[in-house]
């Protein structure tokens, strides 16, 4: 069986990493990298910490509008799968490498395969729900990391080929743990200690492309009265150094983190203020306080356990969360035991069944 997998952004060099090595002992996968996020900090880094195989393909598309970026990859994408004909396209997540290779294998009427399907924050402003919506729509085999994702897939007539796996980031942050303890030095490299900080990350389009949005954020990081470490994705510092955005010297700006480096932030700071889903998830993992970034959020679960809170983009809100938020004693079994990346494996290696 021949599996083509499809990944062009960080979130999905992290699911494909351990989908990956449960694969190719069972399958031949030809691995497709779209150039989405080209950089090394914000591509090499996952392939060489987390032991992704070389691609097979790189398509190196890099940045641009939506409509030019997602044409570029399904053009090139196209051109990949008629020359490798393979029984499966596998999907990450929601990104345009996602949409890309979806549309790609649909006019060529190939199966697609789609992890982390059924998330809905029911915004359709957001260009990842689109992208999601249309990519579940399009997929065969519907991999859901929850129940709550089975009965949004439901509500919208899909019921064929849909299966519970749980997360594959948890599998990657299980394994990771062990390896960050042993090999990263970020904390003392930037003098910090636990819960001796806040860690903060900010990339999607409804905040850093709303100047106002982006000010508000700013402000409230500009008040609060303890270190901010802040790494700062390339599209974000773009458009901060655009809008003159000035930041108190308790906010530190650095480059983006490998994945090593990045959980161990996580697992140490006092609160993570994000608008990254997959932050969400692995600070509720690694038991740490979370205020969300966004007006909605697809992990729901996470919100409704009392770990994460909605706060937006509002200058005085987050001001107060920060100040106020407490978590609860206890954490709910969310997402899975770990063991995601198998089932993926064994349910597209044995027809779909």
């Amino acid at each position: 069986m021949k599996i083509v997998s499809v990944v062009g952004a960080r979130p999905q060099f992290i699911k494909c990493a351990v989908v990956s090595s449960k694969l190719r002992k069972v399958a031949e996968e030809i691995l497709v990298h779209t150039g989405q996020h080209y950089d090394h900090e914000m591509s090499g880094v996952f392939f060489d910490e987390l032991r992704l195989p070389a691609p097979n393909y790189h398509l190196e598309v890099g940045s641009g509008s939506h409509g030019w970026q997602t044409g570029q990859m399904l053009l090139k994408i196209e051109e990949v799968l008629a020359t490798e004909k393979p029984d499966w396209i596998l999907l990450y997540g929601d990104t345009n490498s996602t949409l890309a290779g979806a549309l790609a294998a649909a006019k060529l009427h190939m199966k697609v395969a789609h992890v982390e399907s059924g998330l809905r924050s029911f915004n359709r402003i957001m260009p990842e729900e689109i992208n999601r919506v249309v990519v579940d729509h399009l997929s065969s085999l519907l991999f859901c990391p929850s129940e709550t994702a089975v009965n949004n897939l439901a509500r919208e007539g899909i019921v064929r080929g849909v299966h519970v796996v749980g997360d594959v980031m948890l599998d990657v942050l299980l394994r990771a743990l062990p390896l960050a303890e042993g090999r990263s030095r970020i904390l003392s490299t930037l003098g910090l200690s636990k819960s001796g900080f806040l860690l903060a990350t900010i990339h999607r389009p409804e905040n850093v492309d709303h100047p106002a949005r982006l000010a508000n954020i700013a402000r409230a990081f500009n008040s609060l009265n303890e270190i901010i470490v802040f790494p700062v994705h390339p599209r974000t510092r773009k458009m901060i150094e655009e809008n003159a955005v000035v930041w108190s010297p308790h906010v530190r700006l650095i480059e983006p983190l490998g994945y090593l480096d990045m959980i161990t932030l996580e697992k140490s700071a006092r609160i993570v203020l994000t608008d990254s889903g997959g932050i969400q998830k692995e600070a509720y993992w690694l038991g740490v306080p979370c205020l969300t970034l966004r007006d909605d959020t697809e992990w729901v679960e996470t919100i409704e356990s009392g770990w994460n809170k909605l706060v937006g983009s509002e200058t005085s809100q987050i001001i107060e969360a920060v100040h106020t938020f407490e978590s609860p004693a206890t954490r709910w079994s969310l997402y899975g035991d770990g063991s995601a990346a198998g089932h993926i494996a064994t349910i597209l290696t044995s027809g779909g069944g």
